[in-house]
């Protein structure tokens, strides 16, 4: 479990690190949400996406010139890279052979050493064990790990004292990391807030698993959101999720695509699927209506050309309301 007291003290490692990600507000968003809406635009941090936070924190607590392994689509991958580069360690990458290739190009270009499995036949995490017993490394899960999800936390306590007086948070969930230190930021400060994660339709294993009170396995989602492929929550977040979380929605693949169109086209943000699902529930009215302002983190933008123009297509940019 975490607290609010362990999320402060990753805001004070990741200080000078990790960028203070900006608010962006859309008078169009405003109006198809029927409310004031706040994007957290995680796409414009470091590596990426709101992973570096995360990362950069849990290695921070580590004995100088320990090296590292981590297992990843791709986010948490380019994270661990870069975040063991500026503290001059070496970080070994288990990336599934079906990663996009942006990923997979920019975590060796931070340093990664990048191995590959198969997503759907090998088990990440038991090769992952035995590669850091093999060679002596600590394994940096992406999510189910105390300090990473302090570290994902702080993109919340920036979020609060950016805007004052929202009435819903609304965050991606994968493995739910960021849900879980969100979530234990948002109900230490601000109790009243209701909070909201969002999973694509084809990988809605944390919306199960809190409905039936245990963790249910999905296996591999079929979706466009690479970001949010995991099978089931984690141990430690789903604990805290149940506890904190007050609904879970899912969206579509065509829902996330129109998203990222329309934050590209409106308001010139560039989102991977995974960080526009948030957008995606606002716009497609799976949250109900608010009686305040809305934030939405927009969990990342690590997307290459080729696949965000394969994506859009012209029939969602012809789509978009005027």
């Amino acid at each position: 479990m975490i607290a609010l007291g362990d999320v402060q003290q990753a805001a004070r490692r990741i200080d000078g690190q990790a960028h203070r990600t900006p608010v962006i507000r859309s008078a169009t968003l405003d109006e198809l949400a029927g409310a004031r809406v706040h994007l957290k635009a995680e796409c414009l941090q470091r590596a990426g996406a709101f992973k570096f936070r995360g990362a950069y924190n849990k290695l921070a607590t580590l004995p100088r010139g320990r090296d590292v392994i981590a297992y990843s689509s791709g986010n948490h991958a380019q994270a661990v890279a870069l975040a063991a580069r500026l503290q001059g360690r070496r970080a070994t990458i288990l990336m599934p052979a079906d990663a996009p290739v942006a990923k997979l190009e920019a975590t060796r270009g931070y340093g990664g050493e990048v191995i590959s499995f198969e997503r759907s036949s090998d088990d990440r995490e038991a090769i992952a064990s035995a590669l850091a017993a093999e060679r002596g490394l600590e394994l940096v899960r992406p999510y189910d790990d105390p300090l990473v999800m302090a570290g994902q936390g702080t993109t919340a306590l920036e979020l609060l004292e950016q805007v004052a007086d929202l009435d819903v948070v609304v965050v991606p969930v994968g493995g739910g990391g960021l849900l879980a230190g969100c979530a234990t930021v948002v109900k230490a400060l601000r109790p009243g807030i209701r909070i909201v994660g969002v999973e694509p339709e084809a990988g809605n294993d944390t919306a199960l698993s809190l409905a039936g009170g245990a963790r249910v396995n999905v296996g591999v989602p079929s979706t466009i959101c690479d970001g949010l492929g995991a099978s089931e929550p984690g141990t430690i977040t789903f604990e805290v999720n149940r506890r904190l979380v007050d609904e879970i929605v899912t969206v579509s693949d065509e829902e996330v695509v129109a998203a990222m169109a329309f934050l590209f086209e409106r308001i010139k943000l560039v989102s991977e699927p995974s960080g526009a699902v948030g957008v995606a529930a606002l716009m497609s009215g799976r949250i109900g209506p608010p009686t305040g302002p809305v934030g939405v983190v927009v969990s990342g933008g690590n997307v290459g050309a080729a696949q965000f123009a394969e994506l859009i297509g012209a029939e969602h940019a012809a789509a978009l309301p005027n």
